[in-house]
């Protein structure tokens, strides 16, 4: 599979480890002792305009939401993003898409998070499903939430982790402890994080990197490398 994303940067010099990314992670988050940060593989898809950005998007979803029962977390930086996002994925005939808002019921919110986690079951179960092995198209959808920050489970108050096996950061946070919450809240051990950047993103990244101790690398072309 293949995914060509409409615009791409040059590639940035990327700088080794400055600290433990454990460590990082463990001073963020207080579901950390659970979590293997070191599994994470971070990458990042460069857009040359915000333009085509959600174009870019819709396009990545093409390929990464076609794999069976996939669960996806998609974060952004703010509600009126997260509704532009969600009205632009709600509509893909192979993705179930959920918003996450901070003014949900209690109800509402607690049966997107179920669900969300019935679809890291499946998906745990069914790993090795490709598209052509011959199952209902129906019955296994990619599960996505899309979400802000603040609408995240809160560990501390006994929600549990999402536990997916990607997120887009469509939006990237411009401080580090935030980025790593989301890493910690979101994903599964073996995750990998796909950060969208357009022009001058890059150098957010770059501090995001050096202040985390993160290497993010250049998303290879062919996706089942890294799925």
């Amino acid at each position: 599979m293949e995914f060509k994303a409409l615009a791409t940067a040059g590639r940035e010099t990327r700088r080794g480890m400055a600290i433990d990314h454990q460590e990082a992670l463990s001073s963020s988050s207080p579901a950390s002792s659970s979590f293997h940060p070191c599994a994470v593989r971070h990458f990042y898809v460069a857009v040359d305009r915000l333009l085509f950005k959600m174009d870019t998007l819709v396009d990545l979803l093409g390929v990464t939401g076609r794999r069976p029962f996939l669960p996806v977390v998609l974060c952004c930086n703010s509600r009126d993003e997260l509704d532009a996002v969600y009205s632009a994925v709600s509509n893909l005939t192979f993705i179930s898409s959920f918003p996450l808002y901070s003014d949900q019921s209690e109800t509402e919110r607690a049966s997107v998070l179920e669900n969300f986690h019935q679809s890291t079951i499946r998906w745990n179960q069914n790993a090795n499903v490709h598209p052509d092995d011959g199952v209902d198209p129906d019955n296994q959808k990619s599960c996505m939430i899309v979400a802000t920050y603040a609408c995240l489970p809160f560990i501390t108050s006994g929600e549990a982790p999402l536990a997916a096996r990607v997120l887009i950061n469509y939006e990237l946070p411009s401080k580090k402890e935030t980025y790593l919450r989301r890493i910690s809240t979101c994903l599964a051990a073996d995750g990998i994080v796909i950060n969208m950047v357009v022009g001058g993103e890059v150098v957010i990244l770059k501090g995001l990197e050096e202040s985390s101790g993160l290497i993010v690398a250049e998303m290879p072309i062919n996706i089942s490398e890294i799925l």
